[in-house]
């Protein structure tokens, strides 16, 4: 789930955009659903179960200029960072209209990432890493390679919680740490320039990457760091990949940068034809090409084994930034870009042959809102809770300070992180 600050545009000076998708549950059964917006004015968060409906199932306007975003999953818990106080993380229980806890930081929050166990603050030079489960600091990665875009990515399966972020500020080193844990698992040598993307897939089992110049995109095996594919965006020109996403089996990754076109890799691994079974002129030239690349420069036989798009999405756009996600949508493969002309586009994809995907759906991702939010109804009935202690979980209503959430609350399962039974109290804090 990519974090992208937008900012603002001519077209849309009113908007601040920061649009990120959010998985609709926990690993196991992850579909890309939800889309959360920042704004001038808040944020939004979006539902997309039909490709005919897209539902805004909140609109927060706790605080204005609102540039980093994110959701767990699909419960209550958001966390947001405004331009106004760009130190500050505020969490944030929507469906109450109650902050749970805030949290200021040495320098400005460049990325948000979380998952059911953990909860990582990207600056520029360091990395925090909370326990989402009470939001106590358990590690801070200080001295960080130069991070000034705050990229990171964090595996939603919480049973590992991989977290990679760049090794290097000169070239495509991948620090792969493990947040359970507390611990680095490896270091992968993904790129020679410096590091553009990152991205897990669902199980934390496999990595993408891309670099600065955007021609090549990599996948690599996760512990280990081996690679397993390397798929070639195009050779003609250097671009900014601003999102990788893979489906939720692993099956394909997708790729979307400041040009026109939307990639879709297929991750499949070519096998050799059977003893006995009489070889294809398509196989018979892969060998030949195979053969020759031995004695080519490395440069040239490494292009000769790179694989080409399986898809492709021509937008009716270009140099706009977007982010990109692949879902199941009404059973069907879909692609959804989330652009920063503030528009929603939904793509038809052919899992068995590819080619070029056909649009299906153009929405507005900031329609007019027709009613007040949940959280501005609250605000008209209750008072604001205590600044430095919030209500939090216990199974009777009530909750003194210390409480911590039931493991069972966090059992294998989807999330349900969408009621009273939530986060327990906890104090101002500052790092």
């Amino acid at each position: 789930v990519a974090y992208l600050d937008y900012g603002t545009t001519s077209e849309h000076p009113a908007y601040l955009w920061t649009p990120s998708w959010m998985c609709n549950n926990s690993w196991g059964s992850v579909c890309f659903r939800s889309l959360s917006v920042g704004t001038k004015s808040g944020y939004r968060l979006f539902s997309v179960t039909s490709v005919d409906k897209m539902d805004c199932i909140h609109e927060g306007a706790e605080c204005p200029d609102v540039y980093i975003v994110e959701r767990l999953f699909s419960s209550s818990l958001v966390v947001v960072v405004s331009l106004s106080m760009p130190r500050r993380m505020n969490v944030y229980h929507f469906k109450r209209g109650t902050e749970i806890c805030n949290y200021s930081y040495s320098n400005n929050i460049l990325s948000v990432r979380l998952n059911r166990q953990r909860l990582v603050v990207c600056l520029e030079e360091s990395v925090y890493i909370h326990n989402i489960k009470d939001m106590k600091l358990l590690k801070t990665l200080l001295n960080t390679p130069h991070n000034p875009s705050g990229l990171c990515a964090l595996s939603v399966n919480h049973g590992n919680s991989y977290l990679a972020y760049p090794g290097s500020q000169t070239i495509g080193e991948i620090m792969v740490y493990d947040a359970n844990n507390l611990s680095k698992v490896t270091m992968i040598p993904a790129h020679d320039s410096p590091l553009a993307a990152l991205t897990f897939n669902t199980s934390g089992t496999k990595l993408a990457s891309a670099s600065e110049r955007g021609t090549v995109i990599r996948v690599f095996t996760i512990p280990e760091g081996q690679r397993l594919f390397e798929f070639r965006r195009g050779m003609k020109r250097y671009v900014s990949i601003s999102s990788l996403s893979f489906s939720s089996d692993a099956q394909f990754l997708c790729a979307s940068s400041n040009t026109e076109t939307v990639h879709i890799f297929k991750l499949e691994q070519h096998s050799p034809s059977r003893d006995g079974e009489s070889p294809t002129w398509g196989a018979y030239v892969g060998k030949m090409f195979t053969a020759a690349s031995t004695y080519l420069p490395s440069q040239v036989s490494d292009m000769m084994h790179q694989d080409r798009a399986f898809a492709t999405v021509r937008l009716n756009m270009f140099g706009l930034k977007n982010v990109c996600a692949l879902s199941t949508v009404q059973k069907l493969p879909r692609l959804l870009v989330a652009s920063s002309d503030g528009h929603l586009y939904i793509y038809n994809i052919d899992p068995q042959d590819g080619g070029e995907c056909v649009l299906v759906r153009k929405h507005r991702s900031l329609p007019p809102s027709t009613s007040p939010s949940y959280a501005a109804t609250v605000s008209l009935t209750s008072t604001p809770p205590s600044s430095t202690t919030l209500t939090g979980y216990s199974e009777d209503g009530g909750a003194e300070k210390g409480d911590v959430i039931p493991e069972h609350e966090f059992a294998e399962g989807p999330v349900c992180l969408d009621d009273e039974n939530e986060f327990p109290p906890v104090s101002k804090q500052t790092n």
